[in-house]
């Protein structure tokens, strides 16, 4: 048998040659689109170079310009002349949050305060003062006005250790005043009694005495009485600001009194931290304040409405001839938010 003749290979020349023309067209397309796209980066690094120039140049002109920030010298001279006052709001007597009130007296203590100014119902005058409010619980016998007065005399002593060096005066509040309309009306209902027996009567309970203000060195200013030319009876004016008990219970409280005033007031009597600003024409900006209270926030008259009261007080930084910085400084359960941030700055 001779050989047999040797197979062709299934893959041809003519096809081997297909293939790599068609990889080669492959190769192609995908280098132009590498190209295009280079292209493209290069047109937008180009753009992204002219728009740096643009700012540099910008920049450059602003650092060359003409214009120059010049600091205002009353600014730069605002460390003279500043008087540190603190505002004192309702505590209320024998119903004082002796936590509150003992964070506000540390406070006071690091800032060595020139004025202080009190709100007025330091006094709670409770009891047969209080003929429009009935008892409800037993717990409310207990009150008596000698407490009330203690407890206030008590809080005034540990207010002047804790600030020596400092003015301190007492707006009269709706609950002091108790005092005076219960000695008037059953002096005078009988008909009988006159003047001299009103002023007999207070010359043993009026506020001043039952709180030895006048031995303090305390000015009380009272609610039937007009100070400082002010058109509003017990109101004082201090350094372009005015200080009330305040007038007004509502929810925008502060914005009432705002408006009434027309002037920067700090205000107490509603037991609610609260604040309203505006601007007038002649005078700038201006701002009503409500530093909260230093009493108990549910008492037992309020029952089971939970309120919306504030334990704080107020802080009234003025720098003569510039105006005031005025602060509300929040006390919650017992903890002045002010003492961290006075301690984090002497560090």
């Amino acid at each position: 048998m001779g050989n047999k003749p040797a197979k062709k290979p299934r893959w041809s020349t003519s096809k081997a040659v297909k293939e790599y023309h068609r990889q080669q067209q492959s190769a192609d397309q995908n280098l132009l689109t590498a190209r295009a796209e280079l292209n493209q980066l290069k047109h937008q690094l180009a753009i992204e170079r002219k728009a740096r120039e643009r700012l540099e140049n910008t920049l450059q002109d602003l650092r060359s310009s003409r214009v120059k920030l010049r600091l205002d010298r009353k600014a730069r001279a605002s460390k003279g002349g500043v008087t540190l006052r603190v505002i004192v709001p309702d505590s209320h007597g024998c119903f004082i949050d002796q936590q509150a009130a003992s964070a506000m007296l540390a406070d006071i203590r690091m800032l060595k305060p020139d004025s202080i100014i009190m709100l007025g119902d330091h006094l709670d005058c409770g009891g047969f003062l209080a003929e429009h409010h009935t008892w409800g619980y037993v717990a409310e016998a207990n009150y008596t006005f000698e407490d009330d007065c203690n407890a206030t005399n008590q809080f005034l002593d540990e207010l002047q250790s804790a600030a020596p060096q400092a003015t301190i005066e007492y707006l009269e509040g709706n609950h002091e005043r108790r005092i005076e309309k219960w000695i008037v009306t059953d002096t005078l209902k009988s008909g009988k009694g006159g003047k001299r027996d009103v002023a007999l009567i207070a010359s043993y309970f009026s506020t001043a005495v039952v709180l030895q203000l006048p031995k303090r060195g305390i000015a009380l200013f009272e609610q039937g009485k007009w100070y400082d030319n002010c058109q509003v009876p017990g109101t004082i004016q201090r350094d372009n600001c005015y200080f009330t008990h305040g007038q007004y219970t509502s929810k925008a409280a502060a914005a009432a009194h705002l408006a009434k005033y027309n002037a920067n007031i700090w205000f107490g009597h509603t037991h609610r931290m609260d604040l309203a600003t505006k601007r007038t024409v002649d005078s700038g900006p201006i701002g009503a304040w409500n530093p909260g209270c230093l009493c108990q926030l549910q008492p037992y008259w309020m029952h089971q409405n939970l309120t919306d009261w504030v334990n704080g007080y107020g802080i009234q930084l003025v720098q003569r001839g510039l105006g005031h910085l005025n602060l509300q400084i929040p006390i919650i359960e017992g903890v002045s938010y002010l003492s961290p941030l006075i301690r984090r700055g002497a560090a």
